[in-house]
């Protein structure tokens, strides 16, 4: 009978865990998220992926930008599904810390995506994005 109820146990822990999902698919999940939202126009998806302070740093022609990330993705219009392929091309997971390059290739170009991001009360956000607009 004991190792009936021991069986019983460790079955238990085993599929519990196993049920869990793990950091890096949580990640993945966070990422989708941006990615999705960004391709659907969809600004409430889009917002899950990021802590409310993040920030995105980038170039222009006038150099360098910095910005609240969800500020500036809050002015996005509702429309079509944008035309681009989504790509998670790296995603490198330790402890509390991760990062992710992701590449969202248009027609003409693609952007590569640097997000870091970090396990805050339990869940995985965005806390800043650079990135780079590279010509096909």
């Amino acid at each position: 009978m004991r190792n009936i109820i021991l069986l019983f146990f460790s079955t238990g822990i085993f599929f519990t865990a196993n049920a869990q999902k793990s950091d890096y698919q949580l990640v993945e999940q966070t990422l989708n998220y941006y990615m999705e939202g960004g391709s659907n126009k969809d600004f409430d998806t889009l917002k899950k992926a990021f802590h409310e302070t993040a920030t995105m740093k980038y170039i222009t022609d006038e150099g360098y930008k910095e910005v609240n990330a969800l500020e500036f993705f809050s002015g996005m219009k509702p429309g079509p599904r944008v035309d681009r392929k989504n790509r998670i091309a790296e995603i490198t997971v330790s402890g509390h810390a991760a990062n992710a390059r992701l590449e969202l290739e248009y027609a003409n170009f693609t952007f590569v995506d640097f997000m870091n991001l970090l396990k805050i009360d339990g869940e995985w956000k965005i806390v800043s994005k650079i990135f780079y607009k590279r010509a096909e």
